[in-house]
């Protein structure tokens, strides 16, 4: 039931929202550049590697050292946009569509994360990864690293499709009202470094 409502999700999503999808597309081109989609490895259910595509948010700036700029530095006005909105996230329908994510699931993270969790963190790779989730809705990027993991493994323990609508449902109210985007003092979310809770 669940892939079901996620083939059928993402397409309605997919044809409703194709022409925003369309128009973001002609803004990003203008005010960044090429490329437009912004691609990256992520891993899936079980860990499986997967290319995660999203709409371009930053500029690609580096330093003297040639090191990218942090994210602070690099997030454009445009982009500052499309983060607050969610619309950055569009393109994952497709992801959903081709099977490497849901709709709703713990957000796909970094590769380099994978050998940092504890074993009770790594449940979160039991499910395939969301657009959404219920750290999504409960606090998104405001959370610390630790609120995040159980967060997702109470919703890998606890998911029904009943589950889904209800997190779908309060992601349309967060969107709205543009809270969670960025923790304190980051432009986005610090980098996890492992917890000391394992």
């Amino acid at each position: 039931m669940k892939r079901l409502f996620d083939i059928l999700g993402a397409s309605l999503g997919l044809l409703l929202l194709s022409p925003l999808m369309l128009l973001l597309w002609w803004k990003i081109s203008r005010d960044m550049g090429k490329p437009v989609l912004f691609r990256q490895t992520r891993p899936g259910k079980d860990g499986k590697p997967f290319q995660m595509i999203k709409f371009r948010s930053m500029k690609d700036a580096v330093g003297p050292d040639g090191a990218p700029l942090p994210d602070s530095e690099r997030l454009t006005p445009l982009g500052r946009k499309l983060r607050a909105s969610s619309a950055d996230e569009l393109p994952e329908l497709w992801n959903v569509l081709k099977g490497d994510m849901s709709l709703v699931g713990p957000r796909p993270l970094l590769m380099e994360y994978l050998p940092l969790y504890s074993a009770w963190q790594a449940r979160r790779h039991e499910v395939r990864p969301g657009v959404t989730g219920w750290a999504q809705v409960n606090g998104r990027n405001a959370l610390s690293w630790d609120e995040k993991f159980a967060l997702d493994i109470w919703y890998v323990e606890n998911r029904t499709l009943w589950l889904d609508l209800r997190i779908i449902w309060m992601t349309v109210k967060k969107v709205l009202k543009r809270d969670g985007i960025s923790a304190a003092g980051e432009a986005t979310m610090p980098r996890f470094k492992g917890s000391e809770n394992q």
